[in-house]
């Protein structure tokens, strides 16, 4: 007779149970002293190859857990750098935004989208990591509806 198997996630709409950022970066060890020093990640562990190339690393970074190789070329896994730029971008929703941007420039960040306050009720901008990736940082600064954003949205376009 056969068992239903059932899943974990029942009577959800989905069946991701967690999502995993997962960069690819040229020098991986400054990376993850970059994102320590400029977003406060802790190291949780990483495995390094005899050579020096780290394989896999993860960081805890707020309420996630941020994954990170080295570029595996033979594999191809490349990094920003190597592709000539990323197409996403990383939200970090922190306390305040202008503290944590002022740190990341400081640590080597450049800012592509300089701090604002924004339609959707966020203080934001975008910074790009000494590694090509993009952190687009924000902070509440109202609660906005959807419907309010969406007027908003318009309107600047009009």
């Amino acid at each position: 007779m056969a068992t239903e198997v059932k899943s974990v996630t029942e009577g959800s709409s989905s069946e991701i149970k967690e999502v995993f950022p997962y960069l690819r970066v040229k020098n991986a060890a400054a990376a993850i002293e970059f994102y320590t020093r400029a977003f406060g990640a802790r190291e949780l562990f990483r495995l390094t190859e005899p050579g020096g190339r780290i394989g896999h690393a993860e960081l805890s970074l707020g309420s996630i857990t941020l994954m990170l190789a080295d570029e595996y070329p033979e594999y191809g896994i490349l990094g920003p750098q190597s592709i000539g730029g990323t197409g996403m971008s990383i939200h970090l929703h922190v306390v305040n935004a202008d503290v944590v941007a002022e740190r990341a420039v400081a640590t080597g960040a450049t800012v592509i989208r300089p701090l604002a306050d924004q339609f959707y009720g966020e203080r934001s901008g975008t910074l790009l990591d000494p590694f090509g990736h993009e952190w687009m940082l924000g902070h509440e600064i109202e609660k906005v509806s959807p419907e309010e954003m969406q007027r908003r949205f318009t309107a600047m376009f009009e």
